[in-house]
């Protein structure tokens, strides 16, 4: 069975997930008062019970991204406490029903099946393929809001799906664009482009070949599983290959794995990630100097360690809460999301509907939404990511978090011209 064939199987698998779970889940929604209204005449419905909102977050805290998730979890919980003890939103107070996939598709998908009859929305969904899968669902009986950690462009065009911060190819194509401004590659060179087979990593690879194609680059492709984690062959492969350069749109223990490969080969090439390649638990292992010396990572945002009041302000409360855990970009990607659906549930309230339709509206009305971390959010256009910017940034165990900014916030020319899908 070929790669691509499987992928197309493990798809119609997902799909009949979904046509069994539509079946049994509407069922339960007249259990929540749907189109009630509540004290004060603000229209509530799914999600809403007695005198508290629920929020779901589908996460990953064993799989391939369980640092991820654990960090983008634990900032929801502390971003829904702080709410909570100013007050609440129209008087409701918040809470966080969590549930773990540990990134596996039937996981994943019945986990939403589970908790979608029962939330407003989900602050949280961790994995490109399966927002992917309930995409059709989402958008044509469920419509609540969905804040994914993913960032696929197959996830745009959704009223109810809304990435936050620029798309995988996007993104892929300001890590190429620094590729060439910094690191010295030229036209007629190689990059190697080492990816997830997926929405994730087929959406990254769609912007590489893209900023290729402009720039005249060739890319050499290697296309991996979420459970191969020794980079061996695609490091002897691509190094056989003569590029230049290369970008890993995988997972952060691939990502170790590839660049100490490569360190230890010899093959000393800059290596650039998406922005869910690179935990900084990984600075303590034996592939930490060579990550400090070669690898870059672009993210929709400045760091956690960032020299703001509000990046100041988070990591405190984070520290005082979790004082065991370690500090990394999926807090900011967590408090992100989260203050960005509070937002839309405050704007909601004020409009007196905290039905899930009203709650969707409010948050297409946000046109310019930043919490401090250097990258503004519009929200108003579904078929767009909120935004084209991203920050590059360089592993560093010196600093708080283990990432510094080595570009700041910004979209390449090919980023701006470049239209998702087209």
């Amino acid at each position: 069975m070929t790669t691509r064939y499987a992928a197309r199987a493990a798809a119609g698998a997902l799909a009949a997930l979904l046509v069994l779970a539509g079946c049994s889940s509407k069922a339960k929604d007249s259990d929540d008062g749907g189109g009630d209204k509540a004290a004060g005449g603000v229209k509530t419905g799914e999600g809403i019970s007695g005198k508290k909102i629920t929020l779901g977050a589908l996460t990953d805290m064993t799989g391939v991204y369980a640092t991820l998730g654990k960090s983008v979890t634990q900032a929801q919980q502390l971003y829904v406490k702080q709410l909570n003890a100013a007050g609440g939103v129209c008087g409701y107070k918040v809470a966080l029903s969590v549930r773990d996939h540990g990134y596996d598709p039937q996981k994943a998908v019945s986990g939403y099946t589970e908790l979608e009859p029962k939330v407003l929305g989900f602050a949280q969904f961790i994995g490109s393929p399966f927002v992917a899968a309930v995409k059709q669902r989402i958008d044509g009986q469920d419509k609540g809001l969905v804040l994914p950690q993913a960032w696929s462009a197959a996830l745009l065009g959704s009223p109810y799906i809304r990435v936050i911060g620029s798309t995988y190819d996007i993104e892929t194509i300001n890590a190429v664009d620094f590729l060439i401004k910094e690191k010295g590659v030229k036209k007629g060179d190689r990059i190697g482009h080492v990816y997830f087979e997926g929405d994730y990593g087929e959406s990254a690879l769609v912007g590489s070949k893209h900023i290729a194609k402009e720039a005249g680059l060739t890319v050499v492709e290697q296309k991996i599983k979420p459970t191969d984690n020794d980079m061996t062959a695609q490091v002897t492969a691509l190094k056989q290959a003569g590029v230049k350069a290369i970008v890993i749109s995988a997972g952060p223990r691939q990502a170790a794995s590839l660049v100490g490969v490569a360190a230890a080969s010899g093959f000393a090439v800059p290596v650039i990630g998406n922005n869910s390649a690179f935990a900084p638990q990984l600075l303590a292992t034996q592939a930490g100097p060579a990550l400090m010396k070669n690898y870059y990572v672009a993210s929709p945002s400045v760091p956690i360690g960032a020299d703001t009041p509000e990046a100041k302000k988070l990591v405190a409360d984070y520290r005082a809460a979790y004082p065991n855990d370690a500090l990394d970009n999926g807090i900011v990607a967590g408090w992100t999301a989260a203050s960005a659906f509070g937002e839309a549930l405050k704007k909601a309230c004020a409009n007196k509907d905290l039905t899930r339709e009203g709650v969707d509206k409010a948050l297409l009305s946000i046109d310019s939404y930043d919490v401090g971390f250097g990258v503004a959010q519009n929200f108003t256009d579904p078929k767009a990511p909120s935004s084209r910017e991203s920050v590059i940034l360089q592993p560093d165990k010196s600093v708080t978090g283990g990432m510094k900014v080595v570009r700041e916030a910004g979209a390449s020319e090919v980023a701006e011209a470049y239209t998702p899908g087209a």
